[in-house]
């Protein structure tokens, strides 16, 4: 059984979980947090690493700390960090800083894999936005770890074509997409978000595996622990749908 069937987790590769958005502000991290809360409250052990934090100063907290907050109990890696909110290749040269390479981010999963029963790495942005200037991007990082790659998409009007994108350079690359969650529902949707719950998985070719409600990152722990199984699907962890 793999990490994203039951979210048991076996020996290698099947340990990791890569989350990517469809953008960027469309709910990677609390997904991310609901993700490690579920399998933590199932006994298992949760590594949460950020290959590149960008927008954040030196000192703050970033989006690690948001999920360790969260979730409890995590081990959290952020390996770079850039105070300018842009891409991480374009915040690493303006800020003088070593971008961080694929390589660097795969020895650090793989190692994380060997020590966890689960693995989630939280991409920056979308799947293509370039770690460095040679354009590695998160999902070069899948492709080194033989990762699938949880596709988290915004609710409203224009995530079918965005989301559709997403998982069509997920296929042509040869990286397993297990599904979408829709990462922040209004509580009270418009026409294109209630619609798109219906539309997501036929457009995205993959299935809906939950809905986060918007605001969830606003709980606190406890309530965000009690609450994050009902956000996610079965093969998630969750009892959604």
């Amino acid at each position: 059984m793999s990490a994203v069937d039951g979210m048991d987790g076996v020996d290698g590769m099947d340990r990791i979980l890569v989350v990517t958005g469809t953008g960027t502000e469309v709910g990677k991290t609390i997904t991310t947090a609901a993700l490690a809360a579920v399998v933590i409250a199932a006994g298992r052990t949760v590594a949460v690493v950020k290959p590149a934090q960008t927008g954040v100063a030196d000192g703050e907290p970033g989006d690690v700390d948001v999920v360790a907050r969260l979730a409890a109990g995590v081990t959290a890696r952020e390996l770079a960090r850039y105070p300018e909110p842009l891409a991480p290749a374009t915040a690493a040269r303006r800020s003088g800083r070593a971008p961080v390479r694929p390589a660097e981010v795969g020895a650090v999963v793989q190692a994380l894999a060997r020590t966890h029963d689960l693995v989630l790495v939280e991409g920056a942005g979308g799947l293509l936005v370039r770690l460095d200037d040679a354009g590695s991007t998160l999902a070069d990082v899948a492709a080194l770890v033989g990762a699938p790659v949880l596709v988290v998409a915004a609710a409203g009007l224009g995530t079918l074509n965005a989301t559709a994108l997403t998982t069509e350079v997920l296929r042509t690359r040869g990286l397993a997409c297990p599904g979408v969650v829709v990462g922040a529902l209004p509580s009270e949707p418009d026409l294109a978000a209630r619609c798109n719950l219906t539309d997501l998985p036929e457009v995205a070719g993959v299935p809906l595996l939950g809905v986060l409600p918007a605001g969830a990152g606003d709980l606190d722990g406890a309530a965000f622990r009690e609450q994050a199984a009902d956000w996610l699907a079965p093969r998630l962890g969750g009892r959604w749908g």
